[in-house]
């Protein structure tokens, strides 16, 4: 009877401690989430690092062929998108989308007005948390030229100097003020030359119209890295120089846009700062 007892009683110890084990088991366990093909794309800053033709030859990212596909790109989650080059220039920016099955991936790329000035499909080949490759085919009337355009996971930091704010918007300038802080009528001869609608766009050109919409100056702009200077190049119809104008950047955030003139190089003690806003005002055409 003893044994049997005894029996018994290990037989119930045993059960309980595998019981015991099992419930430690099942706290421990970690439960992964599956990320969807839009959260993968999203969830890093991605690097052009390489490309091939459909051989699979290596193609150097600099051939005109590829060349416009290379840079780093920041998917965000908001469905918004911008692209620099590998110099950190803005070559692009506006909203993207990948389809539920992670096979194609589209983008529309945006003037600042909210106008698209392309939308493009590619097929998404590869996509995980380390590698973005995708086909391009340049000419759709013929689909057997292709190029697989490769991009890594990488820690580069989206550019903070005011490039892409600037291109997101169309600007209108609303004041001005000279040196002592005082208001300046737009229309005044100091600064009316500043005065319009301003659209810098993400491929570095830009157009300014005058506040009756005619068009005043167009041409090329840039921003300096540390974010303090803007730079206009006026370009002609034929592409020829006609004004480069560095000015200080005061204030660049989402809703205003306020740099300062030195009417004369010799004399920076007489300036005016020119305060733009954002509007929802379209291009003209």
């Amino acid at each position: 009877m003893n044994t049997l007892k005894k029996l018994c009683y290990l037989s119930a110890a045993v059960l309980l401690s595998a019981s015991f084990v099992s419930c430690s088991n099942d706290d421990a366990e970690i439960v992964v989430e599956q990320q969807t093909p839009s959260q993968v794309l999203s969830s890093t800053p991605w690097e052009t690092t390489g490309a091939k033709d459909k051989n699979g030859n290596n193609v150097a990212l600099a051939d005109a062929s590829v060349a416009g596909y290379v840079g780093f790109a920041y998917f965000k989650a908001d469905g918004k998108f911008a692209i620099y080059n590998l110099t950190d220039v803005l070559r692009s920016r506006g909203t993207w989308s990948v389809d539920p099955q992670g096979k194609t991936r589209t983008i529309a790329a945006l003037n600042p007005d909210g106008s698209t000035i392309f939308t493009r499909d590619v097929e998404i080949l590869v996509l995980n948390k380390n590698e973005f490759t995708y086909r391009i085919r340049p000419n759709a009337a013929d689909p057997s030229v292709y190029y697989d355009i490769i991009h890594t996971k990488t820690s580069h930091a989206e550019p903070s100097n005011g490039q892409l704010t600037l291109a997101s918007t169309p600007w209108e300038t609303t004041g001005a003020k000279d040196k002592s802080g005082n208001n300046v009528a737009l229309n005044d001869a100091s600064v009316a030359g500043y005065v319009g609608y301003s659209y810098f766009k993400a491929n570095g050109t830009f157009k300014i119209f005058g506040l009756n919409n005619v068009l005043r100056s167009q041409g090329t702009w840039s921003i300096s890295p540390d974010g303090k200077k803007r730079t206009l190049v006026g370009l002609d119809n034929n592409g020829n120089v006609t004004f480069t104008r560095v000015v200080d950047i005061l204030l660049l955030n989402e809703t205003t846009f306020t740099y300062r003139i030195t009417p004369d190089a010799t004399n920076p003690a007489v300036f005016y700062d020119i305060i733009h806003t954002k509007v929802s005002h379209n291009e003209p055409q």
